[in-house]
């Protein structure tokens, strides 16, 4: 075989596996604002064993070694979900459809135990994060340039599953500032948003609260397109470290 092929074929698999929200038999929940203000995902709802969960469903990514999730306590008894990745990789994962001009912003918990030594978000080799919490959404990709119609063609030629074309990252970095927005080392399909960066404040329950649409037109430069899916994840599969992080609940709303 062609060893350029070999070679694109070994980026395109890369590309997928790092960031596909995988949407196999899954359906989308419809949030219609003249039935709700707000759409909630709570802890206490998920099952990491339920396959055909339609909220809050593991994902795994290809064949890539599945960080741990789990539904735990805090100490008033309160639910949440326990992340644990060592060198591996995997989401939970919640597809929706939803107008982010109604449906502006996005609230949660989360606390971790440590950031990752060797994560850097300017590096393919230092892309994990301790926790981050991404909205997707549906982009049209005939609005895409030539070159860039040309590789979601080759991505979606070489996998089946879903591939977001752009795709709003909070995260708790590991060493950039807060309020540090850049794109994804492995393609601008994917932005980050620094909430919260380093050890300082690790151990520590703390809330956000994000306005998605001005979010999405400072790091994209475009209004948005509908929502598809709200995920949290705690990755260490390109630094090779373990870490830990919890979430609690996570809510979308009009105000």
């Amino acid at each position: 075989m062609n060893i350029r092929y070999i070679t694109l074929f070994a980026a395109i698999q890369l590309l997928a596996f790092t960031f596909v929200v995988p949407t196999i038999s899954q359906e989308r929940i419809i949030l219609d604002p003249d039935e709700i203000d707000s759409f909630v995902l709570d802890p206490a709802d998920f099952d990491p064993d339920d396959k055909d969960a339609k909220i809050l469903r593991h994902e795994p990514f290809g064949r890539k070694t599945e960080a741990v999730y789990e539904r735990g306590e805090r100490e008033d008894g309160t639910p949440i979900i326990i992340a644990t990745s060592n060198n591996a990789i995997s989401t939970v994962t919640t597809p929706i459809t939803g107008d982010p001009n109604v449906f502006q912003y996005l609230e949660w918990e989360w606390k971790i135990e440590s950031v990752l030594e060797k994560g850097d978000l300017t590096k393919k080799d230092g892309d994990d994060f301790a926790a981050r919490v991404y909205v997707t959404f549906d982009y049209d990709p005939s609005n895409l340039g030539f070159r860039e119609r040309m590789r979601y063609t080759l991505y979606k030629t070489f996998t089946s599953f879903e591939i977001p074309l752009r795709s709003l990252n909070y995260i708790w970095a590991n060493k950039a500032d807060v309020g540090t927005t850049a794109e994804s080392p492995f393609t601008n399909w994917v932005q980050y948003v620094v909430v919260q960066s380093g050890n300082e404040k690790a151990g520590r329950w703390f809330t956000e609260k994000r306005n998605i649409l001005d979010d999405y037109r400072e790091v994209f430069g475009e209004d948005p397109p509908p929502i598809s899916g709200i995920t949290i994840m705690t990755d260490s599969d390109n630094t090779g470290e373990s870490t830990r992080a919890y979430f609690g609940k996570i809510t979308l709303s009009k105000k």
